[in-house]
């Protein structure tokens, strides 16, 4: 065998990761569009040639991770996935032990609240509590959001250490979707510093224009943040003493809920 040679075992078993990344990556980019895509779109995105990305979703529609439309060839979540989403979902311990307090502070606000969990360098909404009122934020569960544009990204960077979060910081992208996003660096610095010591993050439209947004951390017991809640408002209805409003509830209910994940002790 060649020094450079890797045994057979292992060359199958790296074999076996590159294939179930690219899966991984074709799955994604179905998952977090609002349309379905077709074969070009898919490859475009993933970068793989066409031939390899038909052999991933035979693959994908076999398990009913995928399922394909017919009158226009475009692909999109399958049952099996979104089954397998709605168990894992039920069953997630923030979730389960959020959920009233969440409820409590959507009725409290009467806006919409979003619970979030870190995902990789995002922010991944695993529960939506819609707004009583007419008007509500174009957002669902599954649906990404990043680290330096939202509130419950901007609370999750605050309350990481200094070390964690400038590594981190460092390897985002500050893509503009409004005006207002941060796409320098030293910008997001000094509003993370603001977050920490004022102990809530603002999204002061910077993730959808006409939409202000209060976020707050969730920490588990070692004090490091699991998860992020977010109040949502519409900038038209938002209410001029936002602290009474907005942020103590949020405060409240982050607190509530960090208690809980705690437990007795």
């Amino acid at each position: 065998m060649p020094a450079h040679a890797l045994p057979p075992d292992d060359a199958a078993r790296i074999a076996g990761t590159a294939a179930f990344s690219k899966f991984m990556v074709v799955l994604q980019l179905i998952a977090d569009q609002d349309a379905p895509l077709n074969i070009a779109q898919l490859a475009a995105l993933s970068g793989y040639p066409r031939p390899t990305v038909y052999r991933i979703l035979a693959a994908l529609m076999a398990e009913g991770m995928v399922v394909e439309n017919p009158r226009n060839k475009q692909y999109e979540v399958g049952p099996r996935l979104i089954n397998l989403a709605s168990r894992a979902w039920d069953r997630s311990d923030i979730r389960t032990t959020a959920i009233e307090p969440l409820r409590q502070l959507r009725d409290l606000t009467r806006e919409t609240v979003h619970l979030a969990v870190p995902s990789d360098h995002s922010m991944v909404y695993i529960e939506k509590l819609e707004s009583p009122q007419a008007v509500r934020m174009d957002s669902r569960i599954g649906t990404r959001v990043t680290l330096y544009s939202s509130s419950v990204g901007k609370a999750y960077l605050a309350g990481l250490k200094e070390a964690h979060r400038e590594r981190l910081m460092r390897t985002l992208h500050l893509q503009a979707f409004t005006a207002n996003t941060h796409t320098e660096l030293a910008a997001l610095r000094a509003d993370v510093e603001d977050t920490r010591a004022r102990g809530y993050a603002e999204d002061r439209e910077e993730n959808e224009a006409q939409i202000f947004c209060y976020g707050a951390a969730i920490v588990g017991a070692d004090g490091m943040p699991v998860a992020c809640v977010s109040v949502s408002i519409p900038l038209y209805r938002r209410l001029p003493d936002a602290q009474q409003a907005y942020v103590q509830p949020l405060l409240e209910a982050c607190a509530t809920i960090s208690r809980k994940l705690a437990g007795p002790g």
